[in-house]
């Protein structure tokens, strides 16, 4: 009786493999964060001039963005977040000048392919 039911319906097994053919597609589909400047959790000098996040796939401009933010809620970003036109997958922001205190970043992707994704995360400022 092993294998009785994938033996018996020949349309199972074809399903399986178009199913599992499309699951790595679909995992693939959306932007996702391959590094950070600054990263996560990390400490930087008040002379950091921008945050800067590459991704696994291209990024649409019109509709990807970076947020920085001090801890008192206030933006510090000088000017909205720009895609490199050389590296599509490369989002960065210019910042204002910064002070000593916790910076929260907050992105959003939209990859070339039309799926959104979004993460945030935080860094020091000494």
């Amino acid at each position: 009786m092993k294998n009785t039911f994938f033996c018996t319906n020949n349309v199972l097994p074809g399903s399986l493999a178009i199913l599992a053919m499309a699951v790595p597609a679909l995992a693939y589909a959306h932007a996702y964060p391959t590094h950070q400047a600054p990263s996560a959790g990390s400490t930087v000098p008040v002379s950091q001039k921008d945050v800067a996040i590459d991704f696994d796939e291209g990024v649409e401009p019109a509709f990807s963005s970076i947020a920085v933010t001090d801890a008192k809620g206030s933006s510090v970003t000088n000017g909205k977040a720009v895609v490199d036109q050389a590296n599509n997958k490369h989002l960065s922001v210019a910042l204002q000048a910064l002070t000593a205190g916790t910076y929260a970043v907050a992105w959003v992707a939209l990859a070339t392919d039309g799926h959104r994704t979004q993460g945030h995360y935080s860094f020091t400022v000494k």
